[in-house]
């Protein structure tokens, strides 16, 4: 009888030994690829500004993600009471780029293969996306011509600002859509504020000279989009 309980006692600690050596395994290999991942996420944020805590967020969540896998295992049960538990978990601030959900879900679904056991399709999915990706932002796909500018003009009150551009806007931009009218200057004057894309070989310069001959030379801004 104590020879077999000690059979079972071996076998439970290769066991254990088993699940320990597959949990490192998970989480350096989810720790590594998520290390590509958000390289890649900051290559390709185009903004130029994000957050570090977003980029721990991605490398954290692959790795766990690939430990409660183990632990799942084939267990509906555990499953299901890990989906009750989680469920409570929201994130508080809202995406400013669609594009940082995707990232999430790229580390996740790194962290679910590995957790899985499938190293090589883990990293083999890794790589091929990342360079998808790459490709994308390095082309542009989707983007316009012109890169986007933020256009204020400023205009006496008794100027209908109603289409008053639209001619200029027709010769010099690919795109132009009115986003604010504010009064300035105690009400005196209006300040408008458009989304543009220029056209090409048209530099800011002819944009604004063109404007300022018709709002009696008052102030004409182009800058970067916030």
């Amino acid at each position: 009888m104590s020879q077999f309980m000690d059979e079972i006692r071996n076998f439970s600690d290769l066991t254990t030994r088993a699940a320990v050596l597959e949990g490192i395994a998970a989480i350096t290999l989810s720790f590594l690829l998520s290390l590509i991942i958000t390289f890649l996420y900051k290559k390709t944020h185009k903004s130029g500004r994000y957050s570090q805590s977003f980029v721990h967020t991605i490398i954290i969540m692959s790795s766990v993600v690939s430990i409660i896998m183990i632990v799942i295992g084939n267990n509906i049960a555990t499953a299901f009471g890990l989906v009750g538990a989680f469920s409570i978990i929201r994130f508080r601030s809202a995406m400013s780029d669609p594009k940082d959900i995707a990232f999430i879900f790229f580390g996740m679904a790194a962290g679910i293969s590995c957790g899985l056991g499938f190293y090589a399709l883990a990293v083999m999915f890794t790589i091929i996306l990342s360079i998808l990706i790459y490709l994308l932002f390095a082309f542009d796909y989707g983007g316009i011509k012109g890169s986007y500018k933020s256009l204020k003009v400023t205009i006496p009150e008794n100027m209908h600002y109603e289409n008053v551009f639209d001619d200029i806007f027709d010769e010099y931009l690919e795109y132009h859509q009115l986003n604010m009218v504010e009064t300035t200057n105690l009400g005196t004057m209006y300040q408008l504020t458009y989304l543009i894309a220029k056209k090409e070989n048209v530099s800011d310069k002819d944009i604004m000279d063109a404007i300022r001959e018709r709002n009696s030379n008052l102030k004409v801004a182009i800058g970067m989009v916030d």
